[in-house]
């Protein structure tokens, strides 16, 4: 199927031709004729399946047939709802792109900058309107925004929403929005407490899954390294030595273990920065920027903050710390291997993260491939075969780069 197929005007076809869309994907195939057609929805899909296109594109089209049937283009008529400022921005620029040639415009509100620019925006007969719940109530409070005109709402990364504690920044923003309204409901995942909470945002959502929470994209090849706590960064090292990995999103589990990774990557002279909710939005952006230009190679960023990263042809993901909830592995390794691209996912697993990859490894129900050419083996883990060699071969290769430094140095016992 070609998106030609899906029934979408000529302004966004042209558009999505220009950002070499051809075939819609499984979540788009299904969402976008039923959002066509004014149905609401609920839809589970893994990251990197194409899930904005998915809201986006139905949404462009019901906006552009409206103006040209004359309706006041002058107000906020649609409202996506996401829990951080890098997904907004992605979203934000998501709807330019694939809006360039239908004249409506779109402007994106978050928290921890001044609203004066963002505000400004607001002025420019804005029709789409993506915001983080905080800055956008805040703006709703003072007068600045009106919810009034809202014909279409999306809450995406429910989920997300909820481990962030915004549950009750949702029920505000609901209780101001229109009855009359099409809603669209994204999760990656679908537990008792986001069912029900998708039953107060829609009314009677055709239920689109676009793939397994417990599943992990086909494209993407997983490996694990076992290695002891004291040796996880020399073994990041080893594996940078790879020159073929000219670009890599590394997770760690807090924001100090982020800054940490990445001071150390710098002492190795390795291009690196990190991003986590300390730091300010512009050096996050920043930070983004230089990454998605190739003028860094390594981007380190805790959960939270990567969620929302979307690299074109971004091949490695590094997990430094195995996740303690196994669907996080699962968002973290879906930031490669994105609409179809082949992904590489390496994790490097110390003696106490053991447990959550066997927790991983059940949920996505498969094994993981061990790496048995590891110079730093877990000591508590007994090696195989494969791995007692290649620990053995390791020795002997630094055991003469020791002496050939010794000898170039002139000192004894070279």
């Amino acid at each position: 199927m070609q998106f030609k197929d899906l029934n979408i005007i000529a302004p966004i076809l042209k558009a999505l031709q220009e950002e070499n869309y051809t075939a819609p994907t499984v979540i788009q195939t299904k969402a976008i004729p039923i959002l066509l057609d004014n149905r609401d929805v609920l839809g589970s899909a893994q990251t990197g399946t194409g899930k904005t296109a998915a809201f986006a594109i139905p949404i462009l089209q019901h906006l552009y047939n409206q103006r040209q049937e004359n309706t006041n283009p002058k107000k906020i008529k649609a409202l996506i709802v996401t829990p951080t400022r890098e997904l907004a921005i992605q979203i934000a620029d998501s709807f330019t792109a694939y809006g360039r040639y239908t004249g409506i415009k779109n402007a994106v509100i978050f928290g921890g900058v001044k609203q004066e620019t963002q505000t400004e925006a607001l002025n420019r007969n804005v029709e789409i309107l993506v915001a983080t719940p905080g800055r956008l109530l805040d703006l709703v409070q003072q007068g600045i925004v009106s919810l009034d005109d809202i014909a279409y709402f999306v809450l995406d990364e429910a989920d997300r929403m909820l481990d962030m504690g915004f549950i009750h920044d949702i029920r505000k923003i609901l209780a101001k929005l229109p009855e009359k309204r099409q809603s669209l409901f994204f999760s990656a995942t679908l537990s008792e407490t986001i069912v029900d909470l998708s039953k107060k945002i829609c009314q009677n959502p055709v239920e689109v899954n676009a793939a397994p929470t417990s599943t992990t994209a086909e494209t993407i090849q997983q490996y694990l390294y076992y290695t002891n706590r004291d040796t996880k960064k020399e073994l990041l090292f080893h594996i940078l030595k790879d020159k073929q990995i000219n670009q890599a999103l590394i997770f760690a589990k807090t924001k100090h273990g982020a800054d940490r990774i990445a001071k150390n990557l710098k002492n190795k002279r390795i291009t690196v920065a990190a991003i986590h909710g300390d730091k300010a939005q512009n050096q996050r952006q920043k930070a983004l920027l230089q990454f998605k230009n190739g003028d860094i190679r390594v981007l380190v960023a805790t959960d939270i903050a990567a969620r929302g990263i979307d690299i074109d042809k971004l091949k490695y993901v590094i997990n430094y710390d195995i996740p303690n909830v196994s669907e996080t592995y699962v968002h973290r390794i879906g930031r490669a291997g994105r609409a179809g691209d082949e992904g590489i996912s390496i994790s490097i697993c110390e003696p106490e993260e053991n447990v959550f990859v066997k927790d991983i490894e059940k949920l996505i129900k498969q094994k993981i491939d061990v790496i048995t050419d590891n110079p730093f083996p877990q000591t508590d883990r007994p090696m195989n075969k494969e791995e007692k060699a290649a620990f053995e071969k390791e020795k002997v290769k630094r055991r003469q780069e020791f002496f050939a430094n010794r000898k170039a140095k002139g000192l004894r016992g070279a």
